[in-house]
């Protein structure tokens, strides 16, 4: 019998944090464990098998640890990893266990909110490549058009603490222009990588009025909020106190430091080793 424990929630670096702050504020009786591959970010330029080895590596810990549902609140890791993961590993480790991704979440509210039914995507150079938005568009709704934007230098300009500079503007405006040039009759954007609602006030400066701004968080909560409900045999193996813990592959005194940017409360953080 398995032993109820936290909601494991894993992101190569800090930006899954935001989907974390999500999930606690609409669940906010669960208790949580967070990991960072913080020591290997980012995950957006590797390949598929590297990026599968990682994640592999950074669930199985998680599991170790106590927890019995993994989310993967990583675009990169979502995009290349879920699925075999799912499909091979799970059965052979404990196939009572769960890991569920975020790209699904997010676009299952799509056909309620796009009128035009135009929808672009901006993310990072592996998921706009990996096509997996597009593909989970298309399987749930096959009437709507898909285009994608590779934003390389959004995540080292969040992770450096340039989010507000007038330079980040020129980056954000660049690749929104390219975006709607690709499709001009888009009225829904999806913000396909977790660092990017640090980025939000720009992009939506930059984005015209009428265009609606999607960001993860709120959608992947409710998202999870409802999984649970469906499934009550997993609610059980979650723990329930409130708590929230980090575990980090840099060193602790890094990781606070960044994790200041994402996530706005204390935190009691340790480094682990994947392996």
């Amino acid at each position: 019998m398995l032993t109820p424990g936290p909601i494991g929630v894993f992101d190569s670096g800090y930006g899954g944090l935001t989907i974390l702050s999500q999930m606690r504020e609409r669940m906010p009786e669960y208790d949580f464990l967070y990991l960072g591959d913080n020591a290997r970010t980012p995950y957006g330029t590797r390949s598929f098998e590297v990026v599968y080895e990682f994640t592999s590596q950074a669930v199985r810990t998680l599991f170790d640890m106590g927890c019995q549902l993994v989310i993967l609140a990583c675009n990169t890791a979502s995009a290349k990893a879920l699925r075999t993961i799912q499909q091979i590993d799970l059965p052979k480790i404990d196939p009572r266990k769960r890991v569920l991704g975020i790209i699904r979440p997010t676009v299952e509210y799509l056909g309620d909110i796009t009128s035009t039914r135009h929808v672009g995507i901006l993310a990072t150079s592996g998921t706009i490549k990996s096509q997996s938005y597009p593909l989970e568009i298309k399987k749930l709704f096959p009437d709507i058009t898909v285009s994608g934007e590779a934003c390389p230098m959004w995540v080292p300009l969040v992770e450096n603490n340039e989010a507000q500079s007038e330079g980040t503007d020129y980056f954000v405006g660049r690749h929104i222009d390219n975006l709607l040039a690709k499709d001009d009759k888009i009225d829904t954007i999806i913000l396909g990588c977790t660092h990017y609602p640090i980025l939000y006030d720009k992009i939506r400066r930059h984005t015209p009025e009428h265009i609606k701004v999607i960001t993860q968080g709120e959608y992947v909560g409710r998202s999870l909020m409802n999984y649970l409900e469906r499934h009550p045999e997993m609610d059980v193996l979650c723990t329930k106190q409130g708590t929230c813990r980090f575990l980090t592959t840099e060193s602790v005194e890094i990781f606070r430091q960044y994790a200041s940017i994402f996530f706005d409360n204390d935190i009691d953080v340790k480094s682990v080793a994947l392996k």
